[in-house]
């Protein structure tokens, strides 16, 4: 005989909605990609073929192998990224190979600061990076529109005050 229901033993936990990262971040990914590898594919194929005959200027298609091959990672890890907000903490998955998920108790948090560097800026980008007493914490939110990422910073720094005060 039973002495309980299940609903009354213990909560049903749900699970968290979680949110990816905008668009803008993959495009400025892979625009720094070919900016960085389009002109010394270029230039190689160019010198190789000047200089050592036409035949060689094929191994410029190398680098251009590497930047097909960067352009698909760049996509898979922009799709591995994501972050939900739950009542205690706030959880933040990324990796393709190697998994990995950081869950940060909104308590623990001492700094919450919103970043944002010239190029991110030009595409409209900001990241937010939480700061907690552990060093090793490595909590980073890349690529939000910067009204999500205000909006985040303002929402954690409100919880985890509200947290601490009990601790």
């Amino acid at each position: 005989m039973e002495t309980g229901s299940p609903e009354s033993a213990e909560a049903i936990e749900t699970e968290p909605v979680w949110t990816g990262l905008p668009s803008g971040l993959l495009r400025m990914r892979r625009l720094l990609l070919v900016v960085w590898l389009g002109p010394p594919t270029l230039a190689l194929g160019l010198l190789l073929g000047l200089f050592a005959g036409p035949a060689w200027a094929g191994f410029a298609l190398l680098p251009l192998a590497l930047m097909a091959w960067g352009w698909v990672l760049l996509g898979r890890n922009w799709r591995s990224w994501r972050y939900a907000e739950r009542a205690d903490d706030l959880l933040i998955s990324r990796g393709v190979l190697w998994r990995e998920e950081t869950v940060v108790p909104y308590g623990r948090m001492q700094l919450v600061e919103v970043r944002s560097g010239p190029v991110e800026r030009h595409f409209g980008l900001a990241g937010v990076q939480l700061h907690t007493a552990a060093a090793a914490t490595d909590a980073t939110i890349p690529g939000l529109d910067p009204a999500e990422a205000e909006r985040l910073r303002d929402r954690l720094t409100e919880l985890g005050e509200a947290r601490s005060a009990g601790l």
